[in-house]
Order: C-alpha cells, then sequence, then structure tokens
C-alpha cells in the first residue's frame, strides 16, 4: 500500500486532479518512502548484461495492404529503457513488437539486434495447450501446474542475478497449495495468463517485449508483475490499453498515431490524448446530427460520461476486492468457488468494457 501511494505522488501530473486532501494524506504516510526502482542502478546493471546496443531500427517501413504503418522509422532502444507504446487498434503495435523479435521483416530498411540479447515474448494469446508430449515446453491440458514447470526448469536466475527455485516463483504468482497439482485444463484465464508469464521468466531474458500484459489478470497477479517489474534491470517495452500499468512500469511513453511515425510523448498518455484530438476526423460525431449542437455541449457531456464511467469503474474495483476476499474465505467450498468465480469474470468483463469506453471519451474531453 505504501509503495502505491508513493506512485500517486510520484507519477504523471494528471493524478494531480484527484482531491487534494488525499493526496495529503498519502503524502503524509509516505515521507520517507523510497522510490519505488532506482532508475540509474537499473541502466548500469542493464549495460553490463546488454552492452551499449539492443535495438536498431534504421528507415524502417512496413505496410499492410495500402495501409502503410511505419514510414523510413529511426529509432534506437538501448538497455535498461522501459517503453510504454499506445495507439488506436490497428496503429501497429503488435506488428511493431514481431519487427523487433524478427518475427516480421520489414518492407525496406533494417532491424539491428545487439549480440547479447536474450528476448522474452509475451503475447495477446493465452497459453495455448497441445503439442509434442516429448517436447519440455509443450503443455497439454492434464499437465499440472507444478511438474509442467519443473520440467523446464528447477532453480532461475533472476535478471537481478538472484537465484531462486520454480517452487518460489509459483507461490509468488499465486499457485500454492491445491493450485500447484490442478490440471492446467482447468485453470482459469487469468491463472493461464499468470502461468504464461512465469514461464516466460524462466528463460532469463534480458529483454522483455509485453503485448496487452494486464489482459485477464487479477489485482493481486498485477501487483507481483509489477513489483517484479520495478527490479527489471534489462529492456523493457510494454503495448497495454492499461494506462496506470503503462504509468506504473514504464519511463517514457511512445505513440503510434496511424501514420507512420512513433512519436515520443513526454506528456505521457495525457500528451496522446490532445494529439489524437488534434487528428483531423477522430472526435467521434454527434448520434443525432444536430445543426445547433455546440462544442462546447458536447464537451460537457463527455466529461459528464467520464465521471459517470469513473463512478462505476470504482465500486467494481470495491466489488472485485471483495470477490477476491470471498473466494480465499471459500477455498474448501467448491460450488460456492465455482459462483463466485462466474461473478468475478463477469466484473471484470464489465471493467475491461468501461476502461474502453473512458479511454474513447477521454479522447474529446479536456482531461486537463
Amino acid at each position: 500500500m505504501r509503495k502505491e501511494l508513493a506512485w500517486l505522488r510520484r507519477g504523471p501530473p494528471a493524478r494531480t486532479s484527484k482531491p487534494k486532501f488525499r493526496i495529503d494524506a498519502a503524502n503524509e504516510l509516505i515521507r520517507d518512502v523510497p522510490e519505488a526502482r532506482d532508475t540509474i542502478k537499473l541502466r548500469e546493471f542493464a549495460v553490463s548484461r546488454l552492452g551499449k546496443d539492443v535495438f536498431d531500427l534504421h528507415q524502417l517501413s512496413y505496410a499492410i495492404a495500402d495501409r502503410t504503418l511505419f514510414d523510413r522509422l529511426d529509432w534506437s532502444i538501448g538497455p535498461g529503457d522501459r517503453i510504454g507504446i499506445i495507439g488506436v487498434n490497428g496503429a501497429g503495435k503488435t506488428t511493431l513488437l514481431r519487427l523487433l523479435a524478427g518475427e516480421l521483416s520489414p518492407a525496406s530498411g533494417t532491424v539491428k539486434r545487439g549480440r547479447t540479447l536474450r528476448l522474452g515474448q509475451l503475447s495477446q494469446d493465452v497459453l495455448a495447450l497441445g503439442g509434442d508430449p516429448a517436447d519440455p515446453e509443450s503443455l497439454s491440458a492434464e499437465d499440472q501446474v507444478l511438474p509442467a514447470v519443473q520440467r523446464l526448469q528447477r532453480q532461475v536466475r533472476l535478471a537481478t542475478g538472484v537465484e531462486t527455485s520454480t517452487s518460489n516463483l509459483l507461490e509468488e504468482f499465486g499457485f500454492r497449495g491445491d493450485k500447484l497439482v490442478t490440471r492446467i485444463g482447468e485453470l482459469s484465464g487469468g491463472e493461464r495468463r499468470r502461468l504464461q508469464f512465469l514461464r516466460l521468466l524462466l528463460t532469463e531474458p534480458n529483454v522483455l517485449l509485453l503485448d496487452e500484459p494486464t489482459n485477464d489478470l487479477d489485482i493481486d497477479t498485477l501487483t507481483v508483475i509489477e513489483d517484479y517489474l520495478d527490479t527489471w534491470p534489462g529492456t523493457l517495452m510494454v503495448v497495454s490499453h492499461d494506462r496506470w500499468f503503462l504509468e506504473r512500469t514504464c519511463d517514457v511513453v511512445y505513440a503510434l498515431l496511424g501514420d507512420g511515425r512513433c512519436v515520443l510523448l513526454p506528456g505521457g498518455v495525457d500528451e496522446y490524448l490532445k494529439r489524437r484530438r488534434e487528428i483531423p476526423g477522430t472526435a467521434p460525431e454527434p448520434t443525432v446530427p444536430d445543426s445547433g449542437s455546440s462544442s462546447a455541449a458536447q464537451l460537457r457531456q463527455a466529461r459528464k460520461d467520464l465521471a459517470r464511467i469513473e463512478g462505476q469503474l470504482g465500486k467494481l474495483e470495491s466489488q472485485i476486492a471483495d470477490l477476491h476476499t470471498r473466494l480465499e474465505a471459500s477455498a474448501s467450498d467448491y460450488a460456492t468457488l465455482v459462483s463466485l468465480g462466474a461473478e468475478l469474470a463477469q466484473a471484470e468483463a464489465r471493467r475491461t468494457d468501461l476502461e474502453g469506453q473512458w479511454l474513447e471519451l477521454a479522447e474529446t474531453a479536456d482531461l486537463g
């Protein structure tokens, strides 16, 4: 809680719109709390592990059909960089990660990768089952969690240099007790996502490419991942619509504006929303055309809708937290667990939908 309060104080200026009395109370609580991560030391450690070069993009161009995603893009990504990538759907965010990983080849230009690069990539796809039983990386629905992970590796050296066991990692990621012997086919989507991220760490990468990593994750798992990334000394690139996760884990934000450019946003997500409003044709049109309607009226309505959605999100967060508490208290009651699990899935789906609505409305509302 103290760490999260520290981020409230030290986060982007947009958070200062919170009630002043809450900020004053938070500042009093965290007066002596250090920064969540020492960026300079992490960068020094990253240089020692990765060298001076990670990715170097030169005059890179890539198009799909008649749409240009990248137009002669030049970009150098160094050791210890923590980069968030945002943009509308179809702007090329996932394509960019695939180009960096070597899964796609540019139409022209080059992608140079560092010689010591050990890449870990988390896609949007939930952990897949099936494959060759003789392959230790393959998983079947009948595999149990602990044996399936230990089959890959029993001891792992984290990016910080600390050695730990896979059993400890499993516990940190919420796989305890009966969950260790649960068949993977019986895991929920969120649990599979959690296991997917853990298996990624077992490869001991020094570069992480994360594509929508918060999909299907509960609050507890998000906290574990955020805390882990706080001490991550490698290069991190995150594609996400989750504003708070980006602000929590990344030092800079870049945007794909849909015109072939990838631009740095010193003002973070707020600057992106401002740029989006300035692009002709991106502002939503009124549902019913009305020659007498004004932009001021639309702005007021957008602000009202934003306030309504923020209130709903606050109630949903409380509901989700309560459901997690009730799930823990009902660990031995299978019927109750099933019922609460279904209720939790609905609440989380509703939260995702509201967050999407919020982002769309924020493009037309003045958040300053």
